[in-house]
């Protein structure tokens, strides 16, 4: 089977999630198989929250759209064009996937297959319904894929090579028990935002798509602030009244509950508007319905500091005030060649 063809039928699969937003559903008839997938798409969007109660409709269709986005010809072609493939020898690679935010795998799921190698799955308990289905998609599209996509419940076996995710904790065990493979072992990571306080209300209403996007829960949501001496967070909290609603799903209102709770009985100084708290803290990793944030001096400490933390962070959000950020909004719209921990996993797959 060709990458060509491989890619055409990704490229369907991007049409066929086109079709559904939060704004609205709207049935395109030119897309192929939406008698057979459809309803039973748009059902299991509904349901979602039932199986995962962080997967609200909203969470779920915002993930579904911007992998639409991304799956077109124009961007598989360019992200595509700077590797070379000739010599790959496809084999299987087996992927366990986490399950914090919705289609948190896919880009591994399209990497393994784009790269002319086979997919093993184990899918995170947490997210066990929305990848299998795209999958049957694809199969629907060029049967040929039947042979390339296994799900597995159990004990990945009969592998050549792993692409693990998971918490610090469980990545020393992937890495002892997969020591003997070739082998990408994601840890936890988290997202920072730069401030100087010169920020536009609408760049920082921008930051708050960063931070409350998933509820906070992904690796590219901003968990953490670097704000100059004497900063006023006024405009800040401002800014972040357009995502008062979150408090109404019941699972993040608990976690703001519960932490809210915990930092005042630990006499920690915190500032809240109902349902955000932010605390002064030199960690990257806040609690969900928490961000943290730490004064700097100059822009250079931040920088340094950066540096020495680049293991534990994903992106960088500034309006560049430092190397390497990105604009204020974009951290869960990454592109195709926007690598998580910044490991090229294509690169990987074509050298295995």
């Amino acid at each position: 089977m060709s990458q060509n063809e491989k890619k055409k039928s990704f490229i369907e699969l991007g049409k066929f999630l086109s079709q559904f937003s939060a704004k609205g559903v709207e049935r395109n008839a030119a897309v192929l198989h939406n008698d057979l997938f459809f309803e039973p798409f748009l059902q299991l969007v509904e349901i979602s929250q039932s199986h995962n109660g962080w997967f609200t409709p909203e969470q779920v269709y915002f993930s579904i759209q911007s992998w639409a986005e991304a799956l077109t010809e124009e961007n598989l072609n360019q992200w595509l064009s700077a590797y070379d493939f000739s010599e790959v020898k496809p084999k299987t690679v087996g992927l366990i996937l986490a399950g914090n935010i919705p289609l948190v795998g896919f880009h591994d799921f399209l990497s393994v297959l784009i790269s002319a190698h086979k997919v093993l799955i184990k899918t995170s308990s947490n997210d066990q319904q929305l990848l299998p289905f795209l999958a049957k998609y694809l199969i629907a599209v060029d049967p040929e894929l039947q042979n390339h996509i296994t799900f597995t419940e159990g004990k990945l076996e009969h592998f050549d090579a792993v692409i693990a995710t998971g918490s610090n904790n469980t990545a020393r065990y992937f890495e002892y028990y997969f020591k003997d493979k070739p082998s990408i072992i994601r840890k936890s990571r988290n997202s920072i935002a730069v401030l100087n306080g010169q920020e536009t209300k609408e760049q920082l209403i921008a930051l708050g798509e960063d931070i409350f996007r998933y509820f906070g829960l992904g690796c590219r949501n901003v968990s953490k602030l670097f704000v100059p001496k004497d900063y006023d967070f006024t405009a800040f909290f401002e800014a972040m009244f357009r995502y008062q609603d979150v408090i109404h799903y019941e699972k993040y209102a608990n976690n703001y509950d519960y932490n809210k709770a915990v930092f005042l009985m630990s006499n920690f100084k915190i500032l809240d508007n109902g349902f955000l708290t932010i605390k002064e803290d030199i960690s990257h990793a806040s609690p969900i319905s928490s961000v943290f944030y730490e004064y700097y001096g100059n822009l250079d400490e931040v920088e340094k500091r950066l540096v020495a933390d680049l293991e534990n962070i994903q992106c960088i959000v500034s309006n560049n005030l430092v190397t390497h950020s990105i604009p204020f909004g974009t951290t869960q719209k990454p592109k195709l060649w926007d690598y998580a921990d910044n490991v090229d996993t294509i690169a990987f797959l074509t050298q295995i």
